[in-house]
């Protein structure tokens, strides 16, 4: 299908927000560290959050939707990572001027102009993830520009906000949070919805992720950064995508949801046609639950167990389009479950398109259509639940097929990790930001900002050029390590390990992405512990063939040392004693051959001697010796 989309045709307008946390020494609010711990909490406390009206007395629909769902919250806090700010006992401090200094930089290096007064606001938020039912956000620069290829990209705003507690579990109605992550700063980067195509949205990532990592300010690693996509098509609707972790794939995020809103609008245009309209679908539902009485469809056998309902409702004309897939392993129907599921409360709805299955025979599904009045061209969806979850669930089921014959829903969508996407919520409206009493109005004088701007880091494109220039490092490598996430780490390395620039960039440019590919969990090193693994190379008391090995055994076992990982994979280096032993009984092990191999002879005694000594020994070093021992043969 990919192939076939004309993205000029149809339209397609793609606008990023990319968050990154940064890497400052506390907090956006307050001095706590800005890390996450792996401990036992020491302190926990329960809530429940409710939704307010705002001065025009809206109450924002994605607020209510999560308020419907009477979610109570746990939360999990060590000393070291949270205080009273974060717990909304106290309020906040003043804002963290590092991180002020490098959302400037950030916005300088862009082209943006920084704003006269910083302002915090709050935003809305009550999923949870925020104590205070909001989240603290200021603009820090507006109407910047970058270019990409051939393109100028403007970007619309650049702002600092706190992140978010993370989800460490969920219980039924309760939800555990821990707050370590909470008020960590955040710069946001907003561009315009310019990009057209699902290759130039990676594009546009890349080179922003690139400025963001040449101020040598923004932490790195999984979960550090998160892309929020905005994207729509003609005749389509705006669809909001949060938390793509992985740039590569953004391209593919945008592919699906072309692919998906595509696929919706040919499902509007055939309910259409049968001349079904949404006012069609009737709020009427139907209890079944004697039509299931004798099932042996174990789902439905445990909710009558409980005294549960079967509750269904008749979708006019339906038939066959809640199978049908909308991107790779999202139907409809899927929509629809997603939406009972939130709304509902319930495990999953059932559907008529895809039965008899799960125990559910063809003789029930004739007797449930005819319970419900149901004509050849009608589909069913049914619930078993309690009689108000399984009410709730349809009402959220109709919902979505009357936003099916109208066409493409506005909505936020969750990311899943194949790039395919789930729904998680409405669009918020305009009722969700109102100001931070708490916090006073900060002016950037000009004075500060031609100090910012007098000290701005190179950027990516003069980093490559002294790159090549300094090190000796041919473009190939060079653009690798611009890309990658460990141009600074790479400088590092070679000032402190007298290891050849060469072999520790291939090293975190290729090797790295090799050893995640294979499925091991490198993203966990540290870059302190990538250092020492290198300074142990450049010393001698490792190979560079060892390398992956060792790098491979510490990210498995964290709080180990390199000392530990060559001791217990056996690869102690051999001394010059033990290796000439080693070849000298190799060569006359194999004398014979030696001699019959003539010039061949180096060649085939280095295959033999590597065999044995691989991940212990230097090869030059082997090779040089050999070379010695068979001049004396």
């Amino acid at each position: 299908m990919t192939n076939q989309i004309d993205y000029e045709e149809i339209g397609l307008k793609v606008g990023l927000e990319v968050h990154q946390q940064l890497d400052t020494s506390a907090k956006l609010f307050c001095q706590c560290k800005p890390e996450l711990f792996k401990e036992e909490p020491e302190i926990t406390f329960l809530r429940r959050l409710r939704p307010t009206q705002s001065e025009l007395g809206q109450i924002d629909p994605a607020a209510y939707f999560e308020f419907q769902k009477g979610v109570k919250i746990l939360y999990e806090a060590d000393r070291h990572t949270a205080c009273l700010v974060e717990m909304d006992e106290e309020p906040p401090h003043p804002l963290n001027m590092e991180a002020v200094e490098t959302a400037l930089t950030v916005a300088l290096m862009m082209n943006a102009t920084p704003v006269d007064e910083i302002h915090v606001m709050r935003k809305t938020v009550i999923d949870g993830s925020n104590t205070t039912g909001f989240q603290r956000t200021c603009v820090i620069a507006l109407n910047g520009a970058i270019k990409v290829g051939q393109k100028t990209v403007p970007i619309q705003h650049i702002s600092l906000e706190e992140d978010a507690a993370r989800k460490t579990g969920e219980e039924g109605t309760l939800i555990r949070y821990r707050i370590d992550r909470l008020g960590i700063p955040l710069i946001e980067v907003t561009t315009a919805p310019v990009i057209n195509s699902p290759k130039e949205a990676g594009e546009v990532a890349l080179a922003i992720g690139k400025i963001l990592r040449a101020t040598g300010k923004v932490k790195r690693g999984l979960g550090t950064i998160r892309q929020d996509l905005n994207i729509s098509i003609k005749g389509g609707a705006l669809t909001e995508i949060k938390g793509v972790q992985e740039l590569e794939l953004i391209p593919l995020v945008v592919e699906y949801e072309v692919q998906r809103q595509l696929n919706l609008i040919k499902i509007s245009e055939e309910l259409k046609k049968a001349q079904i309209r949404p006012e069609d679908l009737k709020e009427e539902f139907f209890d079944v639950t004697e039509v299931f009485r004798q099932t042996t469809c174990k789902v439905i056998r445990k909710a009558l167990e409980k005294g549960q309902k079967v509750l269904a409702v008749k979708l006019p004309r339906f038939v066959g389009l809640l199978k049908r897939e909308l991107m790779p392993g999202i139907r409809l129907g899927t929509e629809m479950a997603d939406r009972a599921r939130f709304w509902g409360r319930v495990g999953g709805i059932f559907h008529t398109d895809e039965l008899p299955a799960y125990g559910i025979t063809a003789q029930e599904v004739e007797a449930l259509r005819k319970a419900v009045n149901a004509q050849e061209q009608d589909a069913v969806v049914f619930v078993a639940d309690t009689l108000e979850n399984a009410t709730d669930a349809l009402k959220a089921v109709l919902e979505r097929a009357r936003e099916a014959i109208k066409g493409v829903p506005e909505e936020t969508r969750a990311a899943n990790p194949d790039g395919t996407t789930r729904y998680m919520r409405p669009r918020p409206g305009a009722a969700r930001m109102y100001p931070e009493t708490d916090i006073p109005p900060i002016q950037l004088t000009e004075e500060h900002i031609n100090k910012i701007r007098h000290r701005l880091p190179e950027l990516p494109e003069q980093r490559l050029q002294r790159l090549m220039r300094e090190y000796s490092l041919n473009q190939k490598l060079a653009k690798q390590l611009i890309d990658s996430e460990y141009a600074e780490l790479f400088e590092t390395i070679v000032k402190e390990s007298q290891v050849s620039p060469t072999t520790v960039a291939a090293f975190l440019t290729e090797t790295l992405k090799a050893l995640k590919r294979d499925g091991s969990p490198v993203e966990k090193l540290s870059e302190n512990k990538i250092i020492e693994v290198f300074k142990a190379l450049g010393a001698g008391e490792l190979t560079k063939e060892a390398l992956p090995e060792v790098v491979v055994w510490l990210s498995k076992n964290e709080d180990k040392t390199v000392k530990d990982a060559v001791k217990s994979l056996g690869l102690e280096v051999l001394s010059k004693e033990e290796l000439e032993k080693i070849i000298e009984r190799i060569i006359s092990q194999n004398a014979a051959l030696v001699k019959k191999s003539a010039d061949k002879a180096f060649g085939l005694v280095m295959g033999m001697v590597m065999k044995e000594v691989r991940g212990k020994a230097n090869a030059d070093l082997v090779g040089k010796i050999i070379k010695e021992k068979l001049e004396h043969h």
